[in-house]
């Protein structure tokens, strides 16, 4: 008991607003995403090991990795956001805002139409394309840790990578299923777009609210009962809404990334609970009330393809437990050697996200299909993921080391 009090009268004396809970729990979210989507090209395996179908009323680890994403997304935004009003002005934070998710959304959308391109009516293939692309969207949110004097040079690298971006957009051209020529499809921007759209969405509710301490957790409620009554069919969203027009979709998506700020506000906010047992009840309990709340709508189904309230509130009170002990343990106990391999990958993220593709792409415009036809079925394919897996970060670790970074 002498312990966590000690603890907590650390926690309280030095308030900080950077935790090193949160990288580590980012940098095991994406080495556990590696895996699984390696791992989707396994055959042979346990049904839990893979995505649910979207008849199935169920869930697996699989169908938690993303909404972990969108939670961590949510536990950073008060951080960001009361940094960047230390540094500027709110019309600044709106800008950074609106530039944060457009790029992620141009990310995602070159990702997604990859495979929608006809060489036929385009100079490169689709793999070229987005190699150049992502190459070019690298070069642009690339950061500079060097000396002033080669300050001028990589400003120059960032106008070349968005020159890059921009002509390689121009010139992508689609067959449709009517057989004309068609652009970017928006339709679905893959995760990144859908995180950029979502980090939207929820930044339109808090920042305007964020000096109310029981907001986030009032928008949590209002979206949870959204996403309900749009499954329920009591609210019917027109077929085929643009998420640019509605980037709030179901509901689903932003209140998970809601419970994230909740998260954030119980152990960084600015309440009357600020000592270590406080924090830890508030979130234990905002855990279990989450998992009951599931448990209460399971008759809606549970689905991520369907984007279910149950799925999404059985996922963020796993979020939450997970995050309360990792704090326990990396900012109370401070013992963070035990992540060094996750470390730099949830330091340098959306470089880690971007590896494995630069690596599929770069495959596929070889023309090497080796791995299609080898170690894709059962535990040697389950291996082969976890290699592959501890490659992504390992090489994360190298570039991070060497001072390549991406930063949105």
């Amino acid at each position: 008991m002498a312990s966590v009090q000690t603890a907590a009268v650390e926690i309280t004396a030095k308030p900080s607003t950077r935790l090193a809970s949160i990288d580590i729990f980012r940098g095991l979210t994406i080495a556990v995403m590696i895996f699984v989507n390696d791992l989707a090209s396994v055959h042979g395996l346990p049904w839990w090991n893979y995505h649910m179908p979207a008849n199935k009323d169920a869930m697996t680890y699989v169908d938690m990795v993303y909404p972990f994403f969108l939670f961590i997304v949510g536990l950073s935004i008060p951080i960001a956001v009361k940094q960047r009003l230390k540094k500027g002005s709110t019309l600044s934070l709106w800008k950074h805002v609106f530039i944060r998710s457009a790029s992620l959304i141009v990310l995602g959308l070159i990702l997604a139409n990859a495979e929608k391109a006809d060489p036929a009516r385009m100079v490169i293939n689709g793999n070229v394309w987005a190699l150049t692309a992502m190459l070019g969207a690298a070069l642009y949110l690339s950061i500079y840790t060097g000396s002033e004097r080669g300050e001028k040079a990589h400003r120059l690298l960032q106008v070349i990578g968005l020159a890059l971006v921009v002509a390689t957009y121009a010139i992508f051209r689609r067959t449709t299923h009517t057989g004309d020529a068609g652009w970017i499809d928006g339709s679905y921007p893959e995760i990144l777009g859908l995180i950029g759209y979502t980090y939207f969405a929820v930044s339109l509710l808090y920042i305007p609210t964020r000096r109310w301490l029981w907001a986030p957790l009032g928008w949590l409620v209002a979206l949870v009962t959204f996403n309900s009554l749009c499954i329920a069919k009591w609210i019917v969203l027109p077929r085929h809404l643009p998420l640019y027009f509605w980037p709030f979709d179901n509901g689903a998506m932003a209140s998970i990334t809601m419970a994230g700020i909740v998260t954030s506000v119980i152990f960084l906010g600015d309440h009357r609970w600020k000592g270590l047992r406080d924090k830890i009840i508030l979130a234990v309990a905002f855990a279990f009330l989450a998992l009951v709340a599931a448990r209460l709508l399971t008759p809606l189904g549970i689905s991520k393809i369907r984007a279910t309230p149950t799925w999404s509130l059985y996922s963020v009170g796993a979020a939450v437990l997970s995050f309360t002990i990792l704090y326990w343990i990396c900012d109370v106990k401070k013992q963070t050697r035990w992540a060094f391999f996750v470390q730099p990958a949830g330091a340098n993220t959306l470089l880690t996200y971007l590896l494995p593709d630069f690596y599929y792409f770069i495959l596929a415009a070889a023309g090497i299909t080796y791995f299609e036809g080898h170690f894709n079925y059962g535990w040697p394919g389950a291996v082969r993921a976890v290699i592959f897996t501890a490659c992504i970060l390992a090489i994360s670790a190298v570039l991070t080391k060497w001072k390549v970074r991406l930063q949105l």
